[in-house]
């Protein structure tokens, strides 16, 4: 191997260390980008992405259509390197997905024979490519039926050794037909199957109706597990229109009320039988679920059955749908409809899809259309002229036979019966036992019929209206041919049962007590009664106490500035002998991280802060909640200065505040303004002298002042405050 010289050094130096950061990702990176982008990732509106246009027309370049004997899946992997040359194995992965056995495609196009997997099992693993063999299905030819009437480009292979279809003549708007996912470089796609029944209708609605909305005729996706889609008319007519959107996803299940056994049959598309069983193994082992005996896989040939044994004292529907929350038996499916459309993506809704797919079409029946039209002008040329030699055969025959020399019998034939170059060939080429008057006469009467076909293809190329007939036609006949029943059933989504946590939570008084070596301890009310005594770890001491009930949120308030929340019914009961829990382990706090405060969650109160800094903060303690029920709030408060002191009120306050320097200054709460956010810094209440901090932050009357004269301020805050000599605990608990 030859050394590079030091001006390719230099060179390489110039191309990679030279350049600005920006200029470098943009001539090396977004090529790449392009590249994944437009060759790899996105499909087209053939519905198709690269990998899977060059494996279907190998399998038809190797003639392995319906009728037709099935290959070993390892000839026909191998056989599409010609055109994907990326292994055979990345080969057959796509063919695996793209059969009928793996139930991934609603409209499945390859007819495989033997294990290709499940798309529902995770564990159950597609046979190697040797043990399998595959063949187009019938619904595949609908892909290459005007393939060679120049309805698509095609174009040069990797090395330039044969050619490839840019595109497939799909007869059916396939983009919408089988579900489609691709991660790009910056941009991803994910497109649901439809029923194809439903498709071909919705489709022909757009040529005959296009007012009417697709929705009315394919009201939702549809999908190969089937389960239940919780319908709402209005968020799925949004997503039709924007191509963004959700839905969530149901298992459907059996009831065997004689031997205590759920059986799950059809589940979301979004999720497979093992991550369900999974989900219910750890929300039992986490307590969370206390119905189950036993959960089996049950799989086999006649197709999916996951068995949940449960107890006798249990009601299965309520288990049900405490399952639908817990597990991936409910889930959601999130689409984003991007395409490529003349190599751009683009995010279109259902009936610009649609649209885009019947502009497509039609360009593709009017060129098929133009290719038998010049087809059949081009015989009509050839039989006019054999309709002169009609009227003087035995001068045909002489003409040739008195020519001396072969290369002057067309030009001859041209001459004597004053016809072009391509009739004279034709006519010269047939042959002597053709050369009698009823050939002839067979030949020229399809003339007549030739000239009507042919005004009949001129008045369908110049008529858009002709041209949607053919369409319309030919998707009621891929409707009537190849169209299925719905598979996934659709629920209204205001009728489906749901589960509420809060109504099998018992509620009753409870008193959570908090240490200061960091433990939390709950204790109902009845337990007090029989035993007052609340021990604690020795050298720790209760810092904290606050009595509430056992379905009250709090807030648990850190040295970190985060705030966790939690329900007290998630901690543990526990009798006033026990020490309770570590927080670090309820909570899952940082490392390093320990809580300082704890309050019971009240949006119509107030959250009063003080900082070492001799600031004040007030903000509604409403700004905790949250719509998707966190746990961990960052950022839950300033962080500018070490806090003092918290507070929760829910009517004004008289506060002191006092500093190392043994100045205390007594204020109102109602002194610091309310703001809006959370890390707010707030105002600066005391005024401290070089060095010196407030320590402590607590109501005036923990005090014990004999008057508060001196320690008040007169014009306003910020103030010093006067001295202050008593005795007092400082700082946080």
């Amino acid at each position: 191997m030859s050394k590079k010289t030091d001006k390719d050094k230099a060179e390489v130096r110039e191309t990679f260390d030279d350049l600005p950061v920006s200029e470098a990702l943009r001539k090396n990176f977004m090529p790449y980008a392009m590249s994944v982008i437009k060759s790899r990732a996105l499909p087209e509106i053939d519905g198709l992405k690269p990998s899977h246009r060059k494996l279907l027309y190998t399998m038809y370049e190797m003639g392995l259509t319906s009728g037709a004997n099935r290959t070993k899946s390892a000839n026909i992997a191998a056989r599409t390197m010609l055109l994907n040359p990326h292994g055979d194995q990345g080969n057959y992965e796509t063919m695996v997905r793209l059969t009928q056995n793996n139930e991934t495609l609603l409209t499945p196009l390859v007819d495989g024979k033997g294990n290709f997997g499940k798309h529902y099992s995770r564990d159950m693993a597609y046979a190697a490519s040797r043990y399998t063999e595959a063949r187009l299905t019938p619904v595949a030819s609908e892909f290459f039926k005007s393939i060679h009437k120049d309805t698509i480009e095609f174009v040069d292979n990797y090395d330039g050794t044969k050619k490839e279809p840019v595109l497939l003549p799909v007869t059916f708007p396939n983009i919408l037909a089988n579900p489609t996912e691709g991660i790009a470089v910056g941009m991803a796609s994910s497109i649901p199957s439809f029923n194809l029944r439903e498709l071909c209708c919705a489709t022909i609605l757009r040529i005959t109706d296009p007012e009417k909305p697709s929705i009315a005729v394919m009201p939702a996706p549809d999908f190969t597990t089937g389960a239940q889609i919780l319908y709402d008319r209005d968020a799925m007519k949004k997503a039709y229109e924007t191509g963004r959107g959700s839905f969530k996803m149901r298992s459907v299940y059996h009831i065997d009320a004689k031997n205590r056994v759920i059986e799950v049959t059809q589940i979301p598309f979004t999720t497979t039988a093992e991550a369900i069983i999974d989900g219910v193994i750890s929300a039992v082992k986490a307590g969370k679920v206390s119905e189950i005996n036993d959960i089996r896989n049950e799989t086999d040939l006649q197709g999916l059955r996951i068995a949940i044994d449960y107890k006798r004292s249990s009601d299965p529907e309520s288990l049900m749908q405490k399952l639908f929350k817990l597990t991936k038996l409910e889930d959601s499916y999130s689409f984003n409809m991007t395409l490529l459309l003349n190599g751009t993506p683009k995010v279109l809704g259902v009936e610009e899809i649609l649209d885009e797919w019947l502009d497509w079409r039609r360009a593709c029946v009017v060129s098929e259309l133009k290719y038998d039209l010049a087809k059949k002008e081009k015989e009509l040329h050839l039989l006019e002229g054999l309709a002169k030699v009609l009227l003087d055969i035995d001068k045909a025959i002489r003409i040739i036979r008195q020519t001396e020399e072969d290369a002057q019998v067309i030009p001859n034939l041209m001459k004597g019966f004053e016809i072009d170059e391509e009739q004279a060939t034709f006519i010269a080429e047939i042959k002597l036992r053709n050369l009698n008057r009823k050939y002839i006469l067979d030949k020229t009467a399809a003339i007549e019929k030739l000239g009507k076909e042919i005004r009949t293809l001129n008045r369908q190329i110049k008529s858009r209206k002709e041209i949607d007939k053919i369409i319309v036609r030919t998707l009621e006949e891929v409707s009537k041919k190849y169209g299925s029943d719905r598979r996934t059933r659709l629920v209204d989504i205001e009728e489906a049962p749901v589960y509420d946590e809060a109504e099998e939570i018992k509620d009753y008084d409870v008193t959570i007590y908090r240490t200061r070596e960091g433990y939390v301890k709950k204790v109902a009310a009845a337990s007090m009664r029989a035993n007052p005594e609340i021990k604690v770890k020795e050298d720790d001491e209760i810092v904290q106490e606050l009595p509430t009930t056992n379905t009250q949120e709090i807030l648990f308030f850190t040295d970190k500035c985060n705030v966790y929340k939690t329900f007290a019914y998630m901690l543990t009961d526990a009798k006033p002998s026990e020490l309770g829990e570590y927080m670090n382990n309820v909570l899952g706090l940082e490392e390093g991280e320990s809580v300082i405060y704890a309050a019971l969650m009240d949006p119509e109160a107030e959250v009063f802060i003080g900082f070492k800094n001799g600031k004040c903060a007030r903000f509604p303690m409403s700004v905790y909640e949250t719509k998707q029920n966190r746990k961990k709030l960052v950022k839950a408060f300033s962080d500018k200065s070490p806090v003092i002191a918290i507070f929760i009120l829910k009517e004004p306050a008289r506060f002191g505040m006092l500093s190392n320097r043994n100045k205390l200054l007594i204020f109102g709460s109602d002194a610091v303004p309310l703001k809006t956010t959370k890390t707010t810094q707030g105002v600066q209440v005391q005024r401290l002298s070089s060095r010196a901090e407030a320590v402590c932050l607590d109501h005036v009357e923990n005090y014990h002042l004999e008057t508060e004269k001196g320690f008040g301020y007169r014009s306003g805050l910020p103030a010093a405050g006067g001295v202050y000599d008593g005795q007092i605990k400082m700082g946080l608990a």
